[in-house]
């Protein structure tokens, strides 16, 4: 087990003591020199292994990579057109007249928005900066406020279609993420029901909104105006509800032959996934508006520029991935694992995830710094593969958002500072967001004994 100790070690050494000079704290080294650490002990020294290694790596994550960068324009496309604004404004007029009704009806745009952008930070600041006034007019404090913004976003950041955390989690523990996808429909859709209960009934105190907060047009007066910014979005719908409901895939009916091909191409296969494919489907779409086509250059300079710090990560987790499988680190944790306690294995994983996730705000680093070693011997142990990868992917999310270190939370509450000129405590607001990150918890280490 010395080949293992020693790499996740160095890990979490360079990972959480951020007062080592240059590299304290700095994921990307952290990866890097765990990979490293990995391949060294396992008596690869030739740098040409170590190259293998990392296209290996990235191979196994091609597609969450491909998932990133695809999404992040198509986000993009989205912002431009004023997709999300539209659905707000829809979902305001048509059951936002009252307080409660009003919460409700942002915390399902920020859902919508976050699983249609995938990050709950980018989610936060498209439709944040569209409700946080409403919410302190509603008189929410600030740390209510940001909770708010903060858990529809989140929520909405694991919701599928395009959801960082349950993709990674399937390549990860080598499942189909299809079925943890619809497994993620109903795990998140409880969360965010019981969220919104416990947000309208413990934030909301008036009886009536203000009457600069009822919407003067009707829904479908919005609809009619603005109903064209959401052709991209309903293209992208019908083509998940027509794959996963009837079975239908249009993506293979059309480009079969060359999806077909694309698969077999190594790391490129990451495009030829059908949920990637039908991204590029719905943004080739949103290609023909002009705010889209005219300025189509910063488009895709913003969206690099957005999911950059992501993926980022995600090519040295590959490159750290990849050395475990090739050093022998995962065998040989799969064979340790044999002699010990299942509990002990799946409560320690789960406790770990979490506490990686709580320290670093991150459920991508949570992720590919414990969840890349646990999943393979959750699964090894007879767990399987797809409750592993929705165990993973909740865990992951539940660490994130607890004290004291959400990255998504320090972000809302500057917002909520900036837009409302009162300052927002991020300790305080994640406490009142520990419900949702309980029941994340509590998903987590369900599917790890279903």
């Amino acid at each position: 087990m010395i080949i293992v100790l020693v790499p996740v070690v160095l890990l979490f050494v360079v990972l959480l003591i951020k007062k080592i000079p240059f590299i304290g704290g700095n994921i990307l080294v952290a990866l890097g020199v765990t990979g490293l650490a990995s391949l060294l002990m396992g008596g690869m020294y030739n740098p040409i292994d170590w190259l293998s290694a990392w296209i290996d790596g990235l191979d196994r994550l091609a597609w969450i990579i491909a998932l990133s960068v695809v999404g992040g324009i198509y986000a993009e496309t989205q912002t431009r057109i004023g997709t999300m604004e539209t659905v707000l404004n829809a979902l305001r007029a048509r059951f936002g007249r009252s307080p409660k009704g009003l919460i409700t009806c942002i915390m399902i745009a920020l859902a919508i928005s976050g699983s249609l952008i995938g990050d709950a930070v980018a989610s936060s600041a498209v439709i944040g900066v569209l409700v946080i006034a409403a919410l302190a007019e509603m008189r929410l404090t600030p740390e209510q406020t940001a909770a708010t913004v903060v858990c529809g976003a989140s929520c909405g950041s694991i919701m599928p279609p395009i959801t960082q955390a349950i993709v990674l989690a399937s390549s990860l523990a080598g499942a189909d993420p299809e079925p943890v996808m619809r497994i993620g429909y109903i795990t998140v859709g409880i969360t965010l029901i019981v969220c919104i209960i416990y947000m309208a009934n413990a934030f909301v105190k008036i009886k009536a909104l203000p009457e600069n907060l009822i919407p003067k047009e009707k829904a479908n007066e919005i609809l009619r105006k603005n109903g064209k910014t959401l052709i991209p979005l309903l293209v992208l719908v019908v083509l998940v509800v027509l794959r996963t409901g009837f079975k239908i895939d249009v993506a293979t009916m059309i480009f079969g032959p060359f999806l077909k091909w694309l698969s077999s191409v190594k790391i490129l296969k990451g495009l030829s996934n059908l949920i990637v494919f039908n991204l590029i489907m719905a943004t080739v779409a949103a290609i023909f508006y002009k705010a889209v086509y005219t300025k189509m250059g910063d488009v895709f300079k913003k969206a690099v520029k957005n999911v950059w710090p992501c993926v980022s990560v995600q090519l040295a987790a590959a490159f750290m991935v990849g050395a475990f499988y090739a050093a022998g680190q995962i065998t040989a944790v799969q064979d340790f694992a044999q002699g010990l306690n299942s509990n002990l294995i799946k409560l320690g994983g789960a406790a770990a995830l979490c506490l990686v996730g709580m320290l670093t705000g991150s459920q991508t680093t949570a992720q590919n710094a414990v969840f890349a070693i646990l999943a393979p011997v959750l699964v090894s142990l007879g767990l399987d593969k797809v409750n592993v990868a929705v165990a993973g992917a909740h865990l992951a999310m539940s660490g994130q958002g607890m004290p004291p270190a959400c990255l998504t939370t320090f972000v809302v509450c500057g917002l909520v500072g900036a837009i409302t000129g009162k300052k927002s405590d991020p300790v305080k607001t994640m406490i009142l967001n520990l419900p949702m990150c309980l029941m994340f918890l509590a998903i987590g280490i369900l599917f790890m004994y279903i």
